[in-house]
């Protein structure tokens, strides 16, 4: 009976152990439907007819007042992460449809997992070009430049007739 029971507190740390390894999968946005985004032409659509097609958008473009008219993304990522690391993106498809300012589309774009930008933020700092300045020279650089003649402030007498 002993045997059992010591193979039974070995056995489940040993599970507890390998379950850790086992890969979470998950899917986020959009779920692609290849027959309907194939069904999405150029020239053809409109945005109602899109959007009654694909459904809402994963997020459109900031500018759809630009000249391009604004552009419509559908998102589809599948990750895979272990235990506490952080999820990796296995495939990702990116759609981009761009429409007129009539709001007909125009282009139909495809968008893969090599797109994908990997950043490395370090610290609360942005590193950037040019000159490092220091705490004093942040806290006292403007001193004496504003409102210096030739900088468009006040006392150089811009804005007076």
């Amino acid at each position: 009976m002993s045997s059992i029971i010591a193979r039974l507190a070995l056995a489940v740390p040993a599970l507890a152990l390998a379950s850790a390894c086992v890969p979470v999968r998950a899917h986020q946005g959009y779920i692609i439907d290849a027959d309907l985004v194939n069904s999405v032409q150029p020239g053809v659509d409109n945005r109602a007819s899109v959007q009654q097609t694909l459904g809402k958008p994963t997020f459109t473009s900031q500018f759809a007042g630009a000249p391009g008219g604004g552009d419509w993304f559908y998102l589809a990522r599948d990750t895979s992460s272990y235990a506490f690391r952080t999820p990796r993106a296995s495939q990702q498809i990116t759609l981009q449809i761009s429409f007129d300012q009539a709001g007909t589309v125009t282009t139909i774009r495809r968008g893969t997992k090599d797109q994908i930008a990997a950043i490395d933020p370090w610290g609360k700092t942005t590193p950037t070009l040019g000159k490092k300045r220091g705490f004093f020279e942040d806290l006292f650089g403007n001193i004496g430049t504003v409102g210096a003649p030739g900088s468009g402030g006040a006392a150089s007498g811009a804005g007076r007739p």
